[in-house]
């Protein structure tokens, strides 16, 4: 089987070179009259992924290569013999591939040449948003703790409309001896809170509070009080800040693209024919 996926994969990175031969160097096979040289070979295998190129590692990988470029031309052969080539499915998979293929073209032109950044545009990031950067090292936590996902929900939704998180900790919380002060438990460093705590309570900045994490004990809404932390330095997030500007740049650059496009072309959208369209559910997964 593996072997019968590595030549699917041949297949799809080997494209055929019999019809542009450069025709340089000593031919390497012939088949019904198409000549592959050397210099054919060689550009073919430069094509290859990594995985596909250690197969034909060794003294006898030249041979096996030449041997599933046989096979490939043979069953290509074939399936236009049979007509699979004028297929209705193939003609229409075959425009679609097309389509995708320019598409990415478009924009590995528009859009990743828009989007090449310099180290100093990175430096500059990481100058401006530091407090991005910042890893807690202690917090003090306030918390909630309610019965039911129920109760829970109801709790989240009046913080999210901005009610005191100390009033209703004092309200509602089931630990009445943090329910006294607000709900404020203390300064907690990595390795003193329950595992479930910890991995929120350190990812939150000063004034934010979590969703709600359901415990043996209850369901905890927390709250960051107060933090204090150290700036990771520039070296170890380098490559995070570029690839995050890359990808803001990429979808500035692609939202401007489909915005002009937009406007050079007459778009017009039957919302009432929209509106009959439907989508069947995914099937469930077993």
């Amino acid at each position: 089987m593996k072997r019968f996926l590595l030549i699917i994969i041949i297949f799809a990175f080997v494209a055929s070179c019999a019809k542009e031969s450069s025709q340089k160097g000593s031919y390497v096979m012939k088949i019904d009259g198409n000549v592959y040289t050397q210099e054919d070979i060689q550009a073919e295998i430069a094509t290859l992924p990594d995985m596909a190129r250690e197969f034909f590692q060794g003294p006898e990988g030249a041979q096996r290569f030449v041997d599933e470029l046989v096979k490939k031309e043979l069953l290509y052969t074939e399936a236009k013999n049979r007509g699979l080539d004028k297929d209705k499915d193939f003609l229409k998979k075959l425009e679609e591939f097309k389509k995708i293929t320019l598409i990415n073209q478009l924009l590995e032109r528009e859009i990743e040449t828009a989007s090449k950044i310099t180290d100093k545009d990175i430096k500059d990031y990481y100058d401006k948003h530091k407090e991005d950067f910042t890893v807690n090292t202690q917090v003090r936590i306030s918390h909630i703790v309610v019965k039911t996902e129920d109760d829970a929900k109801k709790v989240y939704e009046r913080l999210k409309k901005g009610e005191d998180f100390a009033k209703i900790a004092s309200d509602v919380s089931l630990d009445k001896a943090s329910a006294k002060t607000g709900g404020d438990i203390g300064n907690f460093k990595r390795g003193e809170m329950k595992s479930e705590l910890e991995d929120v309570a350190f990812r939150l900045k000063k004034g934010e509070i979590s969703m709600p994490v359901k415990l043996k004990d209850g369901i905890h809404i927390l709250k960051v009080t107060d933090a204090k932390g150290s700036v990771l330095e520039f070296e170890k997030v380098k490559g995070l800040i570029g690839q995050r500007i890359a990808a803001e740049k990429q979808r500035e650059s692609f939202d401007k693209l489909i915005e002009n496009l937009k406007k050079k072309h007459k778009i017009d959208i039957n919302k009432d024919a929209l509106s009959k369209i439907t989508f069947a559910p995914a099937p469930a997964q077993k």
